[in-house]
């Protein structure tokens, strides 16, 4: 039952992303010429030809960066993380630019994550020096990539500021975020419904989640249960029991977020409160009632979504499994790491930069697209491997990654 619902979990996931990608426009390289490029087919000295690193600390990160950490090897610059006191801080790691500036035309890197949580592998523009004659100061991050399968694009303006309540200087910054085989919300309906005293979600990932709500539908003979996203989903099909709000059940979990015992918020039917799990160890909850019940969906909404409909730290690995016979078994399975890692496997990300659009590109195929108001000056290319604190835990398990880049293109549109 679970290796069915499995591989058509897997497969639906593949559908639905190939459908979106075939709906959005492919690059089409017969209409660019390519200009500028770098292979990183030489030896690790040539590198500072045509590019100048970072060697400093920073505030905002937990690593200083250095050219040592810039290596090229075998084809490849690695930008590597190691952990060793530098600069004041515990960990390094590498940062590099062109020294030829750029303008307008299609922008394309291709290379893997550094392979732990709370590394940021950037390829990215940024104007240096003062402000422009054309249009603003600005910082396009064609993608912030998060380990494992996290694509992030921003678009920062960075001339002009605001004061917020609290004395803090804001700027305007356009973010998108793209989790590729991972979502927000998952219905997993069960071929064969199983009747079990016990349900659990079990998650090995290294950094705290949050799940919104958590439901375990009976049986509904038609087949159909609520959308997960529904604010009334309870209420949206006459008759069917959500267990995981019954009288009797006792919910438990591997721990809450600062202590705070956030379990009844699985359950309390809104999307705006969620049970946020500890930092450290592995993540559960279960769900258990005296009778057994018979049970046919199980439904969870995991992350959270910001102002703009973002979805943040979604659940890249999980377990759903029921008790039987005092054995776990499986009903669903993910494991983004196997099927959407982007540290064993090379990706290109790609802009198109003209006066009008900024159009943004995964392995070819466009992904978002935004007017072009103050982007109009001329900036050099960025590669940047960082630890940071917004996108993971800081753990021994980043000691040696590296994020590896192939090459760096540069293309102008044929006349």
């Amino acid at each position: 039952m679970s290796v069915k619902y499995i591989f058509f979990s897997l497969i639906s996931v593949f559908f639905i992303l190939k459908t979106q990608a075939q709906e959005k426009k492919q690059i089409d390289y017969s209409n660019w010429k390519l200009v500028w490029n770098d292979e990183f087919d030489y030896k690790d000295e040539i590198l500072d030809k045509e590019w100048i690193s970072a060697n400093h600390p920073s505030k905002s990160l937990y690593c200083s960066r250095w050219r040592e950490n810039a290596v090229v090897k075998n084809g490849v610059l690695h930008l590597e993380n190691r952990k060793e006191k530098r600069g004041g801080q515990d960990w390094t790691s590498g940062s590099v630019w062109t020294r030829k500036k750029f303008k307008y035309g299609y922008f394309e890197c291709r290379y893997k994550y550094a392979g732990a949580e709370a590394t940021n592998n950037s390829f990215w523009l940024m104007t240096q020096g003062p402000e422009p004659k054309e249009g603003k100061r600005f910082e396009i991050d064609i993608n912030e990539g998060h380990f494992p399968n996290e694509v992030s694009t921003n678009i920062h303006q960075w001339s002009d500021f605001t004061i917020d309540k609290n004395g803090k200087k804001r700027h305007k910054v356009n973010h998108k975020v793209f989790s590729f085989g991972t979502k927000p919300d998952y219905s997993i309906q069960l071929e064969t419904p199983v009747k079990t005293k016990k349900i659990r979600l079990v998650s090995k990932s290294q950094s705290k989640f949050h799940i919104k709500e958590f439901r375990i539908y009976g049986v509904n003979k038609s087949g159909n249960y609520p959308k997960v996203l529904s604010k009334t989903a309870d209420n949206d099909i006459e008759s069917l029991t959500n267990y995981a709000r019954a009288k009797d059940v006792v919910i438990k979990s591997s721990g809450s977020y600062k202590n705070n015992n956030s379990e009844n918020l699985l359950a309390d039917g809104s999307l705006n409160t969620s049970w946020i799990t500890q930092n450290k160890g592995e993540k559960w909850i279960e769900f258990e009632w005296k009778e057994n019940r018979t049970i046919g969906c199980v439904q969870f909404i995991n992350g959270w979504n910001d102002a703009k409909g973002n979805w943040h730290n979604l659940v890249s690995d999980y377990k759903v499994q029921f008790l039987e016979e005092g054995v776990w078994k499986d009903i669903a399975v993910l494991d983004v790491e196997k099927s959407y890692n982007f540290a064993d496997e090379y990706h290109t990300y790609g802009l198109e930069w003209n006066e009008q659009e900024l159009i943004f590109y995964f392995d070819g195929k466009e992904i978002r697209r935004e007017e072009n108001t103050f982007c109009h000056s001329e900036t050099p290319i960025w590669l940047s491997l960082a630890i940071i604190k917004w996108s993971g835990t800081v753990t021994d398990a980043i000691d040696g990654t590296s994020m590896k880049v192939d090459y760096v293109r540069y293309y102008n549109k044929k006349q």
